[in-house]
């Protein structure tokens, strides 16, 4: 049940600091290889009916005062697909298994589940996570809840192959495995946060089938990180113990153990840190009571933010949210942002006949579970003001089928406020256009507010599923970044028609990209841009005098007219503030062909070879 009444907003955060201190202080495809029940919200109620007309020579009473919308309560019960445990609760395995069953094979249904394991000590178990399925423990610090036991993602309702491992995540456990050695094979869309591994990490399937991941951030991995035949990877602000091979496109920033800079062979990209970085919200207790975790920035970060006593930042209770529960209008949503709150997206699917407008600094909209917003009628999901500190993590955004211009934008157009010092991140928030159903949007993400953080994002125009063809789930653009000092952490952008990638502000900067040009172009018309073949699959604006990016890779595979060529995979303004680092273009297989890496630089892409082009630096 939720209280009957919600708190001041204006009520501080609680600020916590570490331990003794005193200042207070988010590949290749099918080609190689139900919705949660709803606490009802509470209703508004209905304006009162205009009064009737007065009889005749009688003077009108005076009209009543319309009432206002009753307060929102805050904070309340985080519904049936949150599964909360703690040490002595009976056969957790067999609750973990059940949700598995559903979940394994759930690539486009509508089953939404977070698993949370209270801070303790759980033996012998093996929680293998499924579609929209998220793990994670309720202490302020990984090792404040230990399982003796794995957290296994594997391939085997795909025929060992993982391509398709989307959607699911793990956050803030301490774990031992049982082999010595944890099995995380996944996909796009499923981040690895604020973990720890007490032994080995292997990132690829069993029987080391197709794997095309991934993000690690905020993590110590005690062991080797083996990612045997993952494509690609992003690992950030971590700890590891040794790395053991690289594929294509290995990116490191800020990580304690990581190889050294050797692209292409090996093909390790290396930072020492990461320019600025904060780490995602999360829900932890605090005794018997929910918080919500706001870690604080950190700049020319290494190494996890939580290793010496009580992470830096500040804790929210969750009577300062709205626990938003499936079912719930953007009109509900919308109030209980304007009351002053923030809020939390309980799992499930919520349609949105208008943005949710988040206009006040500081704001969260944090999600558990995969949440999923889906606009109608054309909408956008979310839009968030030019205001300072804005925290959007872990919900998914669906197109619907009519065609949306923009499906989330920070920031309205022009904005030009300076955020250095409270920027607004956006964390693990994934957009989706086709594959659970019809879906269109010209635009997927647009960032206008400066010095934003993208910190891992994967923007996917559907290559496969229902209502995929390249008309039917038109999406022209991924990302569109309109404002200045931009920073994008573990960028995944894919399948789009025009530009998954247009950067138009000055001073911005990418720590790993990853993206395919999309399968279904039907002939080199379709993709032809004015005399260039093709759109590049990140394209910095002409205009543009300062932009920076680490460890990019563009593939193409063309496999309705595989005679296609794409000009270069990416493209950008020849001039001396504009530098890259690490850029490959690969074709699959030859399906398609790059002739160049970037502008008119590069190798071409050789045959049916499936070996990339490269270039080290850039001019």
């Amino acid at each position: 049940m939720r209280p009957s009444s919600s708190p001041d907003p204006t009520t501080p955060a609680t600020p916590v600091t570490p331990s003794g201190a005193s200042d207070p202080a988010p590949g290749r495809r099918a080609v190689l290889g139900a919705a949660a029940a709803a606490a009802a919200a509470p209703a508004l109620l209905a304006l009162s009916t205009p009064a009737s007309a007065a009889p005749a020579g009688h003077r009108p009473p005076h009209p009543r005062p319309r009432p206002r919308p009753r307060r929102l309560a805050a904070g309340g019960d985080l519904g049936p697909n949150v599964l909360v445990f703690d040490p002595s609760t009976p056969d957790i395995q067999a609750t973990l298994d059940e949700v598995f069953r559903k979940q394994e094979k759930a690539q486009f249904d509508t089953g939404r589940y977070a698993l949370f394991f209270k801070p303790g000590t759980y033996h012998g178990l093996n929680a293998q996570i499924g579609f929209y399925t998220s793990i994670a423990g309720l202490g302020l610090s990984p090792d404040d809840t230990t399982i003796n036991g794995d957290v296994t993602v594997d391939a085997g309702w795909f025929d060992g192959n993982a391509t398709q491992n989307f959607w699911r995540s793990a956050e803030n456990l301490a774990l031992v495995p049982v082999s010595g050695t944890n099995r995380w094979a996944v996909a796009q869309a499923a981040p690895f946060r604020r973990m720890h591994v007490r032994g080995g990490l292997d990132l690829e399937p069993a029987g080391y089938g197709w794997a095309s991941g991934g993000y690690i951030a905020d993590s110590r991995i005690d062991g080797q990180v083996g990612p045997y035949s993952q494509q690609q990877w992003y690992t950030r602000d971590s700890a590891i113990g040794s790395w053991l091979n690289g594929v294509w496109n290995m990116v490191f920033s800020g990580v304690e153990g990581a190889p050294a800079q050797s692209f292409p062979d090996p093909p390790y990209t290396t930072l020492n840190t990461t320019p600025v970085s904060r780490e995602k919200p999360f829900l932890y207790l605090s005794g018997s009571e929910y918080h919500v975790f706001l870690p604080e920035k950190r700049t020319d970060a290494r190494g996890v933010s939580w290793g010496n006593g009580t992470p830096r930042g500040t804790s929210l209770p969750l009577t300062r949210f709205y626990v938003a529960h499936p079912g719930d209008s953007a009109a509900t949503l919308n109030q209980a942002l304007t009351q002053g709150l923030n809020l939390l997206l309980t799992p499930g699917i919520y349609h949105v006949n208008e943005p949710l407008r988040v206009d006040r600094a500081n704001t969260v909209v944090l999600g558990l579970g995969y949440a999923t917003l889906v606009p109608d009628n054309g909408a956008t999901a979310v839009k968030v003001a030019d205001v300072d500190g804005v925290r959007l993590a872990g919900f998914l955004v669906d197109a619907g089928p009519v065609g949306s211009a923009t499906l989330l934008e920070v920031g309205p157009a022009g904005a030009s406020k300076d955020h250095s010092a409270n920027p607004t991140t956006v964390q693990d928030v994934f957009v989706r256009i086709g594959g659970a159903g019809a879906g269109r949007a010209t635009t997927s993400m647009v960032i206008n507010s400066r010095h934003t953080i993208v910190d891992h994002t994967w923007l996917w125009r559907a290559d496969h599923g229902t209502g995929v063809g390249w008309e039917t789930n038109r999406a022209d653009y991924g990302l569109v970044v309109n404002g200045d000092d931009v920073l994008a952490t573990g960028l995944f952008v894919e399948h789009f028609n025009k530009y998954d990638v247009q950067w138009n502000g000055q001073r911005g900067r990418t720590i790993f990209f990853q993206n395919e040009k999309a399968y279904d172009a039907p002939n080199q018309a379709a993709i032809q841009n004015g005399s260039i073949k093709g759109y590049a699959a990140y394209k910095v604006g002409d205009r543009v005098t300062s932009h920076e990016g680490w460890g990019l890779g563009s593939y193409c595979f063309y496999n309705v007219d595989e005679t296609i060529v794409q000009h270069h995979g990416f493209a950008a303004p020849n001039t001396p503030g504009v530098k890259f680092h690490d850029l490959l273009v690969v074709s699959l297989g030859g399906a398609g062909q790059y002739e160049r890496v970037i502008n008119d630089i590069g190798a071409p892409t050789s045959g049916t070879s499936t070996v990339p082009s490269t270039v080290v630096s850039y001019p």
